[in-house]
């Protein structure tokens, strides 16, 4: 891969700064400040790393600055988040994290103790922004990226993870089963300031030589290791995926939808074993313990269509999940639990509150959930619905859904339509919830847009170039754009402007 410069974000209205730890000095956290035309300044939560800060060279080749080397280099053992918590040692990266989040670092470290709340932080991503995934915080949105053995390549995953991260997402999950694995996760890994989570059975499948029967647990525990020493910082294990309860799955109108659970399921069948996953459980714990690599204990067994949602095998799953998340514990390594997936609206509430009570409050990251089946070509949308409904019911982490879902591998626009659905759905989780700095975002949009202030409104929105260009496109002259009226009203019909009349 050549060396090639890297193009800083241009993001409108926004300076980026940083706030200095107090536990820790050395630590700089960063934020977006946008200053709005009344002076008043809102600073916002910001993952987009020194790709808006310019005054941080960048360069593909050599990655991008190491900031954490000098916080762990003296780690050896157990050197899990989780571990530092539970004997009360408040490191780096709570402090950062806390700090991103307006929280304070001691209640935060007895959270991330009792692992109500995680800090996916490798010890070998020297070049991470830590962040936190909790009920408790901001909710979180993840990426998915990766080649496939049909198309892609590492520049163009390079460029789908910048864009990711541009407009906002938190994690990054490399999905990659085509040729050059290794090589593509190390260019991501090198260059991503927000934590990168894999499915490691994708790669240690294609050393296998594709063929499920030829899969071994040595096979995968060296995968584990390979990747754990890159950097990775959250593995998806689909350690739930027991023989047991694949007769349910059979009984679905679409089967296993999840490729690393039917990859095991398969495997199951053919040797007539146990899940290797879930019997060398307490082996990935040493591993992982090893790395600060977290558990995203995966939901192999999801429901791909309504009318599966809810079903035997689902909730087996989950309730294995729930004990394995107490045995990861035992090993302070930090877990999640994945969830589905496609449910309809009135069964949603079911599945986060039988997360919270099987799975002891870890946090919970789900694939929507798609509250109906007939969206192809809009199933950002279709998401967002559920995603949006659960997370105010208190699941920590959305992932996307981008208009490809179910038709093909997303391209850059679907990415960026993926994403900016989704921070929606999680802002509206948020104000659900009264988190303060989404309350304050809001207010601050509306006080704006009642008072007719639009390049505030451009400034505060997830989109200004969007948001810029739709209203610049209803106006023919640069004054008409700034008036007090938009093209839809009018300038006599403007409900805001007769309010204003009304108020004086």
């Amino acid at each position: 891969m050549q060396s090639q410069p890297l193009t800083h974000f241009k993001i409108e209205g926004a300076e980026k700064i940083y706030i200095k730890g107090k536990i820790h000095k050395n630590i700089r956290v960063p934020f977006r400040k946008i200053t709005l035309s009344n002076k008043k300044t809102i600073s916002i939560y910001d993952p987009t790393g020194v790709y808006s800060d310019p005054k941080v060279k960048l360069d593909i080749k050599k990655g991008l600055p190491d900031i954490r080397s000098s916080w762990t280099k003296s780690r050896s053992g157990n050197v899990t988040q989780m571990h530092y918590a539970s004997k009360g040692i408040i490191t780096p990266e709570i402090e950062y994290a806390a700090i991103r989040e307006n929280y304070d670092p001691k209640i935060l470290c007895k959270e991330v103790a009792q692992g109500i709340a995680i800090i996916p932080a490798n010890i070998n991503h020297v070049e991470l922004e830590p962040m936190v995934i909790g009920k408790n915080f901001l909710t979180k949105i993840n990426s998915n990226i990766g080649n496939s053995a049909v198309s892609s390549s590492i520049s163009l995953e390079i460029e789908k993870m910048l864009w990711s991260i541009r407009w906002g997402a938190d994690t990054v999950m490399d999905l990659s089963t085509g040729a050059n694995i290794h090589e593509t996760r190390e260019a991501i890994i090198r260059n991503s300031p927000v934590p990168i989570g894999t499915v490691p059975i994708y790669q240690a499948l294609e050393k296998a030589g594709g063929d499920i029967a030829d899969l071994t647990w040595e096979i995968y525990r060296d995968t584990l290791i390979e990747q754990a020493k890159q950097g990775v910082d959250y593995f998806t294990v689909h350690a739930g995926v027991l023989r047991k309860y694949i007769p349910y799955a059979m009984k679905r109108k679409t089967g296993i939808v999840s490729r690393g659970g039917a990859i095991l399921a398969k495997w199951c069948q053919i040797h007539k074993e146990e899940n290797f996953c879930y019997t060398h459980f307490e082996d990935i714990c040493d591993i992982l313990k090893q790395y600060d690599v977290a558990f995203s204990l995966g939901d192999g067994l999801r429901p791909g269509s309504i009318a599966d949602a809810n079903d035997p095998a689902q909730f087996a799953e989950l309730k294995t999940l729930g004990e394995l998340a107490k045995t990861a514990w035992k090993h302070d390594v930090q877990t999640m639990i994945e969830g589905p997936g496609h449910v309809p609206i009135n069964k949603i509430k079911e599945n986060m509150d039988k997360q919270l009570k099987l799975c002891h409050g870890a946090p919970f990251y789900t694939l929507g959930p798609l509250v109906t089946d007939i969206g192809a070509g809009y199933d950002h949308i279709t998401s967002t619905i559920g995603a949006a409904i659960i997370g105010s019911m208190g699941t920590a982490m959305l992932c996307y859904v981008t208009p490809k879902e179910h038709l093909g591998l997303p391209d850059k626009n679907d990415v960026k339509e993926g994403i900016i659905a989704h921070k929606i759905a999680a802002h509206a989780a948020d104000l659900s919830k009264g988190h303060p700095m989404a309350i304050a975002h809001d207010n601050a949009m509306s006080d704006a847009r009642f008072a007719f202030r639009w390049d505030d409104q451009f400034k505060l929105c997830l989109d200004p170039e969007k948001a810029r260009a739709s209203r610049n496109a209803a106006f023919s002259s640069k004054t008409k754009c700034e008036s007090d009226h938009c093209s839809m009203c009018g300038p006599n019909f403007c409900s805001m402007k007769i309010s204003q009349m009304i108020k004086k």
